[in-house]
Order: structure tokens, then sequence, then C-alpha cells
């Protein structure tokens, strides 16, 4: 599989017209499968990334983000104004990313914390944490698989199990996924099955896997993919799993314990995204 750099934004999509592109302004901004508060939290997205407005509906708006998945989000989250297509590729291009910052809000006058993930204006004041530019990021996070599990481990190692989750504050299993690969320059689809589809197939045994690689697991009769983790070094994966509460790692070498045992035997696929 060729790793493809995530432009993050929107701006290419066909259908989409400028002023439907609009900039997720909350830290953390929720997608919901119908358009109120207590339905299902299907993914997330963090402030500075593009969304496309699809339909608007007494305060919610059923939006496209960056990765393809759809879903509602409430207005709040999202910015008044729209983008112009020149815009839009000017702010994906040119915003830096966060890997966990803080910023200080002039017009708040108040300080912000921002995940893993989000996009900061170049002029933006940082008050704690890093950001980085897009050639900086590309420098510092290669898409090599050792790269990817060292990232997994540094930010989100106390992450608690959120379903929809993508950031270090709560992500279920895929969106750790999206999350870290996308850190490394490679797109990734939202969903473990969606994931489940790309790269190369490998034996369901440990000594074809190699760090970075991905393993899909199904607790469902009919096998569909409910599951990914990725595979680290010395016999071990890491996930984001609500049976262990959030991230955790598995030993798959030795006395295994009864969860890390099930798991395994819940094992339908092995993929390697990445070259070399």
């Amino acid at each position: 599989m060729r790793i493809v750099h995530a432009d993050f934004g929107i701006s290419a999509q066909k259908g989409v017209s400028a002023e439907t592109i609009v900039l997720v302004r909350a830290a953390v901004a929720p997608l919901h499968a119908e358009p109120k508060a207590s339905s299902e939290q299907v993914s997330q997205s963090v402030a500075g990334q593009l969304a496309a407005i699809l339909e608007k509906r007494e305060g919610w708006r059923r939006v496209r983000l960056a990765d393809g998945y759809e879903g509602w989000m409430h207005e709040g989250y999202l910015d008044a104004h729209g983008l112009s297509a020149e815009a839009a590729h000017d702010w994906a291009m040119n915003a830096r990313h966060s890997v966990g910052c803080t910023v200080y809000d002039d017009v708040a006058d108040m300080e912000r914390a921002l995940p893993l993930g989000a996009r900061v204006a170049r002029d933006a004041k940082i008050v704690a944490g890093g950001v980085l530019d897009e050639a900086e990021i590309r420098r510092r996070y290669p898409p090599v698989g050792i790269e990817i599990c060292a990232s997994a481990a540094r930010y989100f190692w106390s992450a608690s199990y959120q379903w929809g989750g993508v950031t270090p504050w709560g992500a279920d299993c895929s969106g750790m996924v999206q999350t870290v690969f996308e850190l490394h320059g490679a797109a990734m689809p939202r969903d473990a099955r969606q994931q489940a589809e790309l790269g190369v197939a490998l034996e369901l045994v440990p000594e074809a896997w190699r760090a970075g690689d991905l393993l899909f697991f199904s607790d469902r009769a009919d096998g569909r993919i409910t599951h990914v983790a990725i595979v680290a070094q010395q016999r071990t994966l890491m996930h984001v799993a609500i049976g262990r509460g959030g991230f955790a790692v598995e030993h798959l070498e030795g006395e295994m314990d009864p969860y890390a045992e099930a798991l395994l035997g819940r094992l339908r696929v092995a993929r390697r995204l990445l070259e070399g």
C-alpha cells in the first residue's frame, strides 16, 4: 500500500460548494447518528478540522468530515462562517498541527486546551504543549511501523475507552488507529471494518507480523470486523478496548491472561499497510 499524506481538508470533495465548507471550532466535536444530542456518537472531529455541510435541520448540520464519514453535528460546534475553496485549501496546507497544546484565545480572553490532531492558525499564541507545521510533522512522524507504535504509546497510554472517540481524551479502537496513522502521514478510514480492507493480507500467526501491522477481530457470528489492534515489538499488541477500560498492551507469548487469550481467539484478519 502506498502511504498517502492526509491533506486534512475536504476542498476537493465532489459536489461540495465552497460556501458549505466550515471549520470545527470546539476542541472536540461529537458526530451523531441523528440530529439530537441523545443519539449515538458515531465519531468526532476536533478544532481546526474542516467539515462540509450537507444538510441543515433546526440547529443541526449533517456534515461530511475529511475522512468521508458523515453524521450530524450541532451548529454550536462549527464556525458560523463558510470558507471559499481557496481559503479551505490554504488552511489545510498551512495551519499548524497540534500534538497536544494550549492556546490563548484573544477574543474570549482565556486559555484553551486542544487535543492531538487539532489544527491551529499560524499566528495562534501557544502557551503550553506543541504545534508543528506540515514539513516538521512529516519529518518527526514518518510512516514507519516502530515509530507508529511509539506514538500510540506516547499519546494514548492513559486514554479511556469512548465509543466514537478519536483523541487521547477518549477513543475507541479504530479511532486511535486512524489518529495515530494520520499523524504519520497515512490517511485512514474511520471504522475497523473499513481499515481491514487496506494493505496486504498476512498469515494469522505472530511470526508473520511486524511492528505497525494491524490485527482485526470479530465477536459476531457472521465474522464482521468489530475491533482493531496495532502489532508492537516483542510479540505484543496495543489497542483501546472497552474490556480493558481504555489503552492496553497485550502480550502474545508465554502465559497469557484470559482476556488476551479470548481476544486472540477472535482474530480474523491481519494486514500490512506500511511498505518496507
